[in-house]
């Protein structure tokens, strides 16, 4: 019996699939709680790259198989603290955690996180960085950090204050507490918290919904939205507005602006 190539190991562990305009991405090392090996990164920014870039992809569902959802990075193979010389950690951050969550924030098309169990470190972050969170009943989150000594990664800091505040980003991170999916929907970390027996129904009723939307309005909508956590009123404005004549000139734009005349459901094509 032949062993698999490397790419044929990598799919074993990172699934893909596109169905109904919808990318499913699925995490799939569940004896390891999925967390992410330096090939499953890269494989996974490749993907969010690939979605933006291709008009079939018009939404993406990130998940998982098993009681875990992403432990985080796979630290198995990092370097062992006598090796390192000055700068290897932040090269490290930069070129990988910050990159994967850049991916997320980045990707041209809506990503939902499907949250199906334990969302740990960058595992929770990865998660918190996507467009819409829906989690089941039995996911938490968990900023395990401080439990290791270590500083938050995968733009933490970034995103927890963003979407909680900052006092209750520190509170999270400053205990390490695990977070049950109720609560983090109470605090507004999750859109939804759902049955574990429903989460998949659910992430593709979502997706699938996203997927007939009009796209690139959708993109732009989540670019002005990310950017508006960075910039004044003029700037946002400013950004408001060229988007809209950018949009302008797409065909769902125009679709959307002749079914409301005609007074039909619009049909929209992510053109």
């Amino acid at each position: 019996m032949t062993s698999p190539s490397p790419e044929e190991a990598l799919d074993s562990v990172l699934r893909h699939t596109t169905d109904n305009g919808v990318s499913w991405i699925t995490l799939n090392r569940p004896a390891a709680m999925n967390a992410i090996t330096p090939d499953q990164r890269e494989h996974l920014i490749s993907l969010l790259d690939h979605a933006s870039a291709d008009p079939a992809v018009r939404a993406v569902v990130l998940t998982a198989t098993g009681k875990g959802f992403c432990a985080g990075a796979d630290l198995r193979g990092a370097p062992a603290a006598a090796e390192r010389v000055a700068g290897d950690v932040a090269r490290l951050i930069r070129g990988g955690a910050q990159r994967l969550i850049a991916a997320v924030l980045d990707c041209e098309k809506p990503v939902i996180a499907a949250v199906n169990g334990t969302a740990a470190g960058l595992g929770a972050h990865l998660a918190l960085a996507c467009d819409l969170v829906l989690a089941a009943e039995s996911a938490v989150f968990i900023e395990v950090f401080v439990r290791r000594g270590l500083v938050p990664d995968g733009g933490g800091a970034y995103l927890l204050p963003r979407l909680i505040g900052p006092q209750r980003a520190k509170e999270l991170m400053f205990f390490g507490d695990a977070l049950p999916a109720a609560e983090a929907e109470r605090l507004g970390l999750v859109n939804r918290v759902v049955p574990d027996d429903d989460l998949a129904k659910t992430a593709r009723a979502w997706a699938e919904r996203l997927a007939v939307g009009p796209t690139r309005a959708l993109a732009l909508t989540k670019a002005l939205v990310n950017a508006s956590l960075e910039s004044g009123r003029p700037a946002a404005f400013a950004a408001e507005a060229a988007a809209q004549e950018t949009n302008m000139t797409t065909a769902d734009a125009q679709e959307g602006l002749r079914a409301f005349i005609e007074r039909r459901p619009p049909v929209y094509r992510g053109r």
